[in-house]
């Protein structure tokens, strides 16, 4: 079985398809599995799965459930689930996500943060909040403020 036919039994059927040739600038958002072999600029959510093929440009902030890349990425991705980068694909960003897999041959320049979403989703909490502390000057004092020098 070829690597293309292995990724889509695995993700499902392909239920939009940006083809090669094509552009699209702004905000894209979908459902199911969504392959974009064009040049896409702007911004990406879902909480499916997007697949960028080869010779595929994608210069966006992306944030998905799982994403499938094989062209080349510009801009930060946080996957809910997975990231796969497949040669000859490239990152330049910032990838999160709790499960990342970059296939020998493919370039990636940016940071990588493994971070499960379930405890990052919500914000964390830092304990019972504390009154901030007195200044220097006003050690050493009471309500009335500051004693007498004897």
């Amino acid at each position: 079985m070829t690597q293309a036919a292995r990724q889509e039994s695995a993700v499902g059927e392909i239920s939009t398809l940006l083809g090669r040739g094509s552009e699209f600038e702004g905000k894209l958002t979908f459902e199911g599995t969504v392959r974009i072999d064009g040049v896409l600029k702007g911004e990406v959510f879902s909480e499916d799965v997007l697949i960028v093929g080869e010779g595929a440009r994608v210069e966006a902030e992306i944030d998905v459930g799982a994403i499938i890349i094989q062209g080349t990425v510009i801009g930060n991705i946080r996957a809910k689930r997975s990231i796969e980068v497949l040669a000859p694909g490239r990152i330049n960003g910032d990838v999160t996500t709790p499960s990342l897999q970059i296939e020998k041959g493919v370039i990636f320049e940016g940071r990588s943060f493994m971070e499960s979403f379930h405890a990052t989703d919500k914000p964390k909490s830092t304990g019972p909040s504390k009154a901030p502390p007195k200044p220097d000057s006003a050690k050493g004092s009471d309500s009335t403020g500051p004693k007498p020098v004897k």
